[in-house]
């Protein structure tokens, strides 16, 4: 009889102690989730050529609110995360700039919009770790810097073509190779120079 005390006085005390260290365990990650982390920096679009973009309220309004993720706790991030998945589809949904309206950029943005569907779901995890959604922030930050590298690269060529009289009928059997933008900015800079040709009279 003792001993049966003794064994049901022991499973008592086993189960008490399982209890304290999950609850330990719990305090000690609640804490966690709550301390600011600071992440890599977003890369900017460069400044010289933020006239292109300007009017783009839809990538500016996100943009702004992806800075917000450079330094934010876990816990913030997770109530800031529905919605930045809400401006990700939005700029998907609104009419892109036609510089921009190309599979590549577009491709960018399918990147971003599943990162931030991915920190979204972390909200529907109760046992979520401060470690996984930083971990998460981080590549939400990485995918949205890709978009503005992208944005950059499209308007760099966009200005070095601008910046170059090129004559198509020089190109040869080359011309297959040009890709739509360089196509269309060789058309802009040959109909540039039939109208100055037009309109300028001759000595």
């Amino acid at each position: 009889m003792k001993s049966i005390t003794f064994f049901v006085i022991f499973l008592l005390l086993c189960s008490c102690g399982n209890k304290q260290n999950t609850n330990n365990d719990e305090s000690k990650e609640t804490p966690k989730l709550s301390v600011v982390e600071t992440h890599t920096p977003l890369r900017a679009v460069n400044e010289g050529f933020t006239k292109e973009i300007e009017d783009w309220k839809e990538f500016n309004t996100l943009i702004s609110f992806v800075k917000k993720f450079e330094k934010v706790s876990p816990r913030e991030a997770l109530s800031n995360a529905l919605e930045l998945n809400d401006l990700v589809k939005n700029l998907k949904n609104n009419i892109i700039p036609l510089n921009f309206d190309i599979p590549s950029f577009h491709a960018r943005v399918n990147v971003l919009e599943n990162e931030t569907l991915r920190l979204a779901d972390l909200t529907l995890i109760s046992a979520i770790t401060a470690d996984e959604v930083n971990s998460q922030v981080e590549k939400t930050i990485a995918a949205a810097s890709s978009v503005n590298s992208k944005i950059n690269t499209i308007l760099s060529k966009k200005r070095f073509e601008d910046e170059i009289n090129f004559d198509l009928d020089n190109i040869g059997i080359d011309s297959t190779k040009i890709d739509s933008l360089s196509r269309k900015t060789i058309d802009m800079n040959k109909q540039k120079k039939q109208v100055k040709k037009k309109y300028t009279p001759e000595k």
